[in-house]
C-alpha cells in the first residue's frame, strides 16, 4: 500500500485567496527588510574577523566544557568545532576554537590568545596549540562581497536557465519566489539574532537550489498542460498543474524536513544555524513555489501557440495570448 500525503485527485483552488496569500508575502518581505535594516545581522567570525586556535589533546573533547571555561573571559562569539580525521591516532583529539575580533581591535590580541590557552589548559595541562590563525577586517569584508556575488550569480544563472527552458514570464516568477525565500530567511535570522556566517550563505544557496527545483517541477507540468488544454483559462491550467504535482511537492518537502529535524535536535551547536536556515527555507520555498511564482506568472500572462510539434519533437511557441 502506497503512502499518500494527499488524495490522488485533488482540486484545490490555489488562487481563491490569491490577494491574501500574495499580499501576505509582500508584507512579510517588507517587514523582513525593515527588521534587517533596524536590527542588523548577528555576523559570525567569518564576516567580523577573529582568530582560530587549533587545539590538540589526549583527552576526549567536550564542547560544553570548552565553552564553560572560556565564558568568563567575555570573548563574545566563540565557535568550538571538533575535528574528525581518519588519519588521527586514538589519543589525538583536535578542536578548532574560533574567537570573534574584539571591538576596536584589528584582531584578537596576543594577551587574549594567551588567556584562552591558559583557560583550556585547565581542562588538560598537556594540551597543545599547533596553530593560531587570524582573519582581519579586510579579509572579512572581501568574504562579504564574495558571498553577495555568489548569491547574485546563482540568481542570475537561474534567471537565464528558466528563460531558456521555458519563457521569460516563468523566469520572472521563479526569481520572484527565490528573492522572497532569501529575504524572509535573512529577516528571520535578523529577528532571532542567529549567527550569520559563511555556513548560512551555503544554506541560502541550498535553499535557492531546493526552491527552484520545486518551482521547475510545477512549471514543467504547467507547460505540458498549456499545450494539452488549449481552451482552458490560464488560471485553471495553473490550478490543475499545482494539484497534479501537489503529492510530489509535499512528499519531497516532508521527507526533507524529517531529516532536518533530526539534525536540528542531534546535530549540535556547530551546524544548528546552517540546518535551521535550510529547514526554514524548505518551508518558505514550498510555499513560494505554489503561491508566489504562479501568481507572478498569472499577473504577467503567458503567450502560447498550439502549433504542431516540430520534426525534432519540440513545441514551437508563437505570440498568441492565452
Amino acid at each position: 500500500m502506497r503512502l499518500k500525503l494527499v488524495p490522488q485527485d485533488t482540486n484545490f483552488d490555489f488562487f481563491k485567496h490569491a490577494k491574501l496569500t500574495f499580499g501576505a508575502s509582500v508584507v512579510a518581505m517588507v517587514l523582513s527588510i525593515g527588521i534587517w535594516l533596524t536590527m542588523g545581522l548577528n555576523f559570525g567570525i567569518d564576516f567580523l574577523g577573529g582568530t582560530t586556535i587549533r587545539t590538540e589533546s589526549a583527552q576526549s573533547i567536550d564542547v560544553g566544557e570548552y565553552r564553560a571555561v572560556l565564558e568568563p573571559l567575555g570573548l563574545g562569539d566563540v565557535t568550538i568545532t571538533e575535528v574528525f580525521d581518519p588519519t588521527f591516532a586514538a589519543d589525538q583529539n583536535v578542536a578548532m576554537v574560533r574567537i570573534q575580533a574584539q571591538e576596536g581591535a584589528e584582531s584578537v590580541t596576543p594577551e587574549t590568545i594567551l588567556a584562552v590557552e591558559e583557560a583550556l589548559r585547565g581542562l588538560d595541562p598537556a594540551m597543545t596549540f599547533p596553530s593560531v590563525e587570524s582573519v582581519g577586517p579586510k579579509v572579512s569584508g572581501e568574504l562579504i562581497q564574495t558571498a553577495l556575488l555568489a548569491v547574485c550569480a546563482a540568481l542570475a544563472a537561474l534567471l537565464v536557465y528558466i528563460w531558456l527552458r521555458f519563457e521569460w514570464q516563468f523566469s520572472v516568477g521563479a526569481i520572484a519566489a527565490l528573492v522572497h525565500d532569501i529575504v524572509l530567511t535573512i529577516g528571520l535570522f535578523s529577528l532571532l539574532q542567529i549567527r550569520f556566517d559563511l555556513a548560512t550563505i551555503a544554506a541560502l544557496l541550498t535553499i535557492i537550489g531546493y526552491s527552484i527545483n520545486d518551482t521547475v517541477v510545477i512549471f514543467d507540468r504547467l507547460r505540458e498542460n498549456l499545450i494539452k488544454y488549449k481552451q482552458r483559462a490560464l488560471r485553471d491550467v495553473m490550478n490543475l498543474s499545482a494539484n497534479e504535482t501537489l503529492s510530489r511537492t509535499l512528499m519531497t518537502s516532508g521527507t526533507t524536513l524529517i531529516a532536518l529535524i533530526a539534525l536540528l535536535v542531534l546535530g549540535g551547536d556547530v551546524i544548528r544555524g546552517f540546518v535551521f536556515a535550510i529547514f526554514w527555507g524548505v518551508i518558505v520555498g514550498t510555499y513560494s513555489s505554489i503561491y508566489v511564482a504562479k501568481n507572478v506568472v498569472l499577473m504577467i500572462g503567458v503567450k502560447r501557440d498550439w502549433s504542431k510539434p516540430s520534426s525534432g519533437g519540440g513545441t514551437q511557441f508563437a505570440n498568441i495570448d492565452a
